[in-house]
């Protein structure tokens, strides 16, 4: 191990930057001023998705942490067919949750940014060591009992607007676009604009 080169590094002036499973990073800022160094990852980012289940006392969209460099839409429907066996297909993004000194996330903060699926399967297979109960509820039911959480409801309100008015006034869709960095690609979350006619 070349711990032990830390020590050694921090007397001409490198500090710690951040450390992972295998490795640490030490840091010196050589240009004038303070350092512009961006800190290290300060969040983690999580998904919930547009199916219900129940958890120990309250029913829930499931939802689950995005294992690094995977896609949001990747994780949603990752996500739930692991927690209920129901294959799906990502459609937008709805809303996104922002919480501080997050306990499950080592104090940090988290981002829960809820998906927009459409089912491809309906058979339920739901894992147990998650959840007690995994079933289709009507929205309706969803949005008005009381054994669910503030998040799930304003959600399910949200889910019935769009069904009522149409998903394009709620909906955040996904464009994929070049990066700047030759041969990358990033996805681009937006509302789509309505489609002018050509004169």
């Amino acid at each position: 191990m070349l711990s032990r080169c830390a020590a050694a590094a921090s007397t001409h002036g490198f500090t710690f930057h951040h450390a992972k499973h295998d490795h640490t990073v030490l840091a010196l800022w050589m240009g004038e001023g303070e350092s512009r160094l961006p800190g290290f990852a300060t969040h983690q980012i999580g998904v919930r998705f547009a199916l219900v289940f129940q958890t120990k006392n309250a029913w829930k969209f499931p939802g689950g942490l995005s294992d690094p460099g995977e896609n949001i839409g990747a994780t949603a429907v990752r996500e739930v067919y692991e927690e209920t066996g129901v294959r799906s297909e990502f459609r937008s993004l709805l809303s996104i949750r922002q919480q501080h000194n997050h306990p499950g996330a080592f104090g940090m903060s988290d981002m829960y940014i809820i998906c927009r699926l459409s089912p491809l399967t309906y058979d339920i297979n739901f894992c147990t060591q998650e959840c007690l109960r995994c079933e289709w509820l009507p929205l309706a039911e969803l949005a008005q009992t009381n054994a669910t959480t503030p998040i799930t409801t304003r959600i399910s309100r949200l889910l019935l607007h769009g069904l009522e008015r149409g998903f394009d006034s709620i909906d955040l869709t996904m464009e994929e676009l070049p990066a700047v960095y030759s041969g990358m690609f990033y996805q681009l979350y937006h509302r789509q604009l309505p489609q002018t006619p050509k004169s």
